[in-house]
């Protein structure tokens, strides 16, 4: 079903239903993968925050996708930048236990979306852009381990497979979004005086908020 034709009570309804039963396991996901506890809990504050992001990112990949395999696999990588973002955020650090099965999720839903519609040339434009996407970022952390780790190497490489599987265009967009949300975040700490220019900042979220924006930029336009 195209999104156009989802009623919008519908998607909230589904969005809200995954936030509150996907949100607190989640919450506890991320606090546990950052502090290496598998019994540390998390705080009323954070599960209600990672609720309303796992909400939002459910309902953007069903406004985005409609009903279709596609959107399982925006979906899923849309929730496990929830759950990454929080974790680099507190630690630095984009554990593999969240990326590594992100893409073979990510792989398997577009692998059905190409065997249902016929999306075969957007499955082959998402294989070509992650092997890009994650070859260029691995040449620049091995010139610059300092400016960029190889979790941020493993993490562009599963956003240009779902960027690309929309289309180069967003591959690029979500790219230089990333940086720009990344500068832009750097200059502001810089100027609030909590962080100096040699700082060493998560790059994750920033490379998610990119993703995110050239998605929503794209609209309805993916692969039929």
């Amino acid at each position: 079903m195209p999104a156009a034709d989802l009623p919008p009570v519908a998607v909230t309804a589904l969005a809200l239903v995954g936030g509150l039963v996907l949100g607190p396991w989640l919450a506890r996901v991320s606090v546990r993968l950052a502090r290496r506890d598998d019994a540390a809990p998390a705080g009323p504050l954070r599960t209600a925050l990672t609720v309303v992001l796992v909400a939002l990112a459910l309902a953007g990949a069903l406004l985005a996708g409609g009903v279709r395999p596609g959107t399982v696999a925006l979906a899923w990588a849309g929730v496990a930048g929830v759950v990454l973002a929080q974790v680099d955020l507190a630690v630095h650090r984009l554990p593999d236990r969240v990326t590594v099965p992100a893409y073979a999720a990510v792989s398997t839903a577009l692998l059905v979306d190409a065997v249902a519609l016929g999306t075969w040339p957007a499955l082959l434009r998402a294989g070509l852009a992650g092997a890009a996407a994650f070859g260029l970022a691995a040449g620049a952390a091995v010139l610059s381990p300092r400016g960029l780790g190889f979790g941020d190497v493993k993490l562009l490489g599963l956003l240009g497979l779902v960027l690309g599987w929309v289309g180069w265009g967003a591959l690029l967009a979500g790219v230089f979004l990333g940086l720009v949300t990344g500068a832009a975040a750097s200059v502001t700490l810089v100027a609030a005086g909590r962080a100096g220019w040699r700082t060493a900042l998560p790059f994750g979220p920033p490379l998610l908020a990119g993703a995110v924006l050239a998605i929503a930029l794209q609209g309805q336009a993916l692969p039929t």
